[in-house]
């Protein structure tokens, strides 16, 4: 019931809104097809970037789209919870790392080795609109873990407008998603990192228009 019922919601609700009232331009949007396990990283303005970014994808692999949420704020309430991790299909990671407590990441590593996607924002919340925060290294040990897999890199570019951090009235605004080569892990962290943000600040800069006006 809950699989109907997530298939339902993404056919009548979520493509309609991306595809009719906001106007997405997708660039390179055959990159995400393959059925094979990746890890889809991208910067993060608004509630909309996971919506959008899991309707990019065929329907048929629906069911393998996992976006990656905070813990503490989808599995608050109980209505929250049941539809974050039945509907969205989330994976709950608890930011509160501490000694004592279990691999954050083992959710994540399970997934990929059931051959699932991941959505994965590296910055780790939603930043001010239109602004790339600090990766979070969080990536590079889950890319370490799992070398064969694909980052792919996606640059998303007026969803904070359309839908900004603390605002719930949506404004159609014309938004961009730029989809870019695959990466691989290097074997070192900080040159990971670093691939990483050069490549988001080249999708960045491949916009006809500034990214940050």
């Amino acid at each position: 019931m809950n699989r109907l019922l997530r298939y339902l919601w993404f056919m009548l609700f979520a493509k309609p809104l991306v595809l009719l009232v906001m106007g997405v331009n997708v660039q390179s949007k055959k990159k995400l097809t393959s059925k094979q396990p990746a890890i889809i990283i991208a910067n993060h303005n608004s509630h909309l970037d996971t919506l959008v970014l899991m309707t990019l994808f065929p329907l048929s692999l629906l069911r393998k789209i996992r976006p990656v949420a905070a813990l503490d704020y989808f599995l608050k309430n109980r209505f929250l919870a049941w539809f974050a991790l039945k509907i969205i299909g989330i994976i709950p990671l608890d930011r509160d790392v501490k000694l004592d407590k279990k691999d954050p990441l083992e959710g994540c590593s399970q997934a990929l080795d059931r051959g699932e996607m991941l959505i994965l924002f590296p910055e780790g919340t939603r930043g001010e609109p239109e602004r790339i925060a600090q990766f979070k290294t969080g990536v590079a040990h889950l890319a370490r873990r799992h070398p064969e897999v694909p980052i792919i890199p996606v640059f998303l570019h007026g969803l904070g407008k359309a839908l900004p951090k603390g605002e719930f009235l949506l404004v159609p605004f014309f938004c961009d998603v730029i989809v870019g080569e695959p990466l691989y892990w290097t074997k070192s962290r900080s040159e990971f990192m670093d691939n990483i943000e050069c490549c988001m600040k080249e999708l960045a800069a491949s916009l006809n228009s500034p990214p940050w006006e």
